[in-house]
């Protein structure tokens, strides 16, 4: 059974692949809990482009969550994978008791925070008179679920480090059919709305998370999660938050975009261009979401091998994994710049969102390529252990880059709303490069002195 979780032998593609594929297909039906919310809201009678801006509004709170579940999941999966390749059996069910507890503490701490603070929040995140109910609405179920959320999440991740790829796709499978099959019977069927997409969501999550948690305990894993291994450990906690610095980091600033855009477009353009905004954010996921699979699949095969000292290894994963991810990321952009009226259909046929949306999205997709640079070059500082590299280059992509043009650019040659959407490609070629030039530099000079 070990040998069969061993990344140290066979060839690394099909190690990567091995794991990648049933990862991306579980990131995709995990991706199917907002996508299918987005997609049926966006479609209920009378009221879609305001639901689907409510939605939208929502997303910063939700990105926020998403955030703590990286900043503990991906911060102790990899650490763990490290351990696990030096047969540190121990240290590692120590880094997975440890991050589980954590995950139940913030998620305790978000939800009432939450609830405290949700009406300010949604307005500073663009909220108008109009649009607030709907965001309220979906909110004020959603958090219920946090838990679930926060579990389902950062602890999927510790299966997947085992080599358990399939199985951690049927984590989010369970849940994500249930969503599938309550979405339309909420909304629709009882009338509920967007708290009908809200409570299917967390009835969803909470399969997920039931299902992850048994796993992890039950007799079939490498190394089991027990409760004596719970007791957070303040040494391991520094190491896991070290790490997941740069997925929680990654996951905030997406949030603090995602708060700024939101905020000038409604100034620029009102809700119809929220909503926009919701569509391409919810469109950006799904043309992520093979490239995320991969370097996912990727960064346990690439710290396995890093702890057990096989570094021709270590570097023939990290060109198998940018090569895959530059090839994916071409394909999608020829897509989106060929067909942008099928994407936005899928989440609205109104005509008003479909004329604002199509431009927007030509800019806004434009070289999406060069993300495939940042998406592995930040996958291989953390799969390695750059905590401070990783959590720099998140920073920089979106703190430095893309929120100063999303403020200053709609100002300058009457680009207006236009100047908001043309922040993203611009960051993607600059933080892209930047970040990949710096990580085949630093991972060479780290590869040769460990050799050494």
């Amino acid at each position: 059974m070990e040998q069969k979780h061993d990344f140290g032998t066979g060839k690394i593609s099909r190690n990567i692949l091995n794991l990648a594929i049933p990862m991306t297909l579980a990131q995709l039906i995990n991706l199917m809990y907002n996508i299918v919310d987005r997609i049926y809201i966006g479609h209920i009678p009378n009221a879609s482009s305001q639901a689907l801006t409510g939605i939208g509004l929502t997303l910063p709170m939700i990105t926020i969550m998403i955030a703590f579940a990286n900043l503990f999941g991906m911060g102790g999966a990899p650490l763990f994978s490290i351990a696990r390749g030096g047969d540190e059996e121990e240290r590692a069910g120590n880094i997975m008791g440890t991050t589980c507890s954590m995950l139940i503490l913030s998620a305790a701490a978000l939800m009432v925070s939450g609830f405290l603070l949700k009406r300010p929040l949604l307005y500073l995140f663009g909220a108008s008179d109009a649009t607030f109910p709907y965001a309220n609405d979906y909110i004020s179920i959603y958090l219920l679920g946090t838990g679930f959320v926060m579990l389902s999440l950062g602890m999927n991740s510790f299966i997947n480090a085992q080599g358990f790829g399939k199985t951690g796709m049927l984590s989010v499978l369970i849940g994500a059919f249930a969503n599938i099959i309550l979405d339309p019977i909420f909304i629709f069927g009882f009338h509920m709305g967007v708290k009908g997409a809200a409570l299917a969501t967390v009835i969803s999550q909470a399969m997920s998370a039931v299902w992850v948690i048994h796993f992890l305990t039950g007799s079939k894993v490498l190394i089991r999660l027990e409760r004596r291994r719970m007791k957070v450990q303040p040494k391991l906690l520094k190491e896991i938050v070290g790490l997941g610095t740069s997925g929680f980091v990654m996951a905030i600033t997406n949030g603090i975009v995602q708060i700024v855009c939101n905020a000038v477009l409604a100034g620029f353009g009102g809700d119809i261009y929220v909503g926009v905004m919701t569509v391409l954010n919810s469109v950006r996921e799904i043309t992520h979401l093979p490239v995320t699979g991969i370097t996912n699949g990727a960064q346990p095969v690439i710290g396995f091998n890093y702890g057990a000292g096989k570094y021709d290894r270590v570097k023939e994963a990290i060109r198998f994994m940018s090569v895959v991810c530059i090839v994916i990321t071409l394909g999608a952009w020829v897509l989106v710049d060929f067909f942008p009226e099928f994407f936005i259909k899928m989440f609205s046929s109104e005509r008003a969102l479909l004329e604002a949306g199509v431009p927007a999205m030509k800019v806004y997709f434009f070289g999406i390529f060069m993300m495939a640079l940042q998406f592995a070059g930040q996958s291989t500082f953390v799969a390695l252990g750059f905590s401070r590299h990783a959590v720099f280059f998140s920073i920089f992509r979106k703190v430095i880059i893309v929120v100063p043009l999303t403020l200053l650019l709609p100002y300058i040659g009457g680009l207006g709303v236009m100047g908001v959407f043309l922040a993203e490609p611009i960051s993607n070629f600059v933080g892209g490069t930047a970040c990949f030039m710096t990580m085949i530099v630093t991972v060479r000079k780290r590869l040769r002195k460990s050799i050494n």
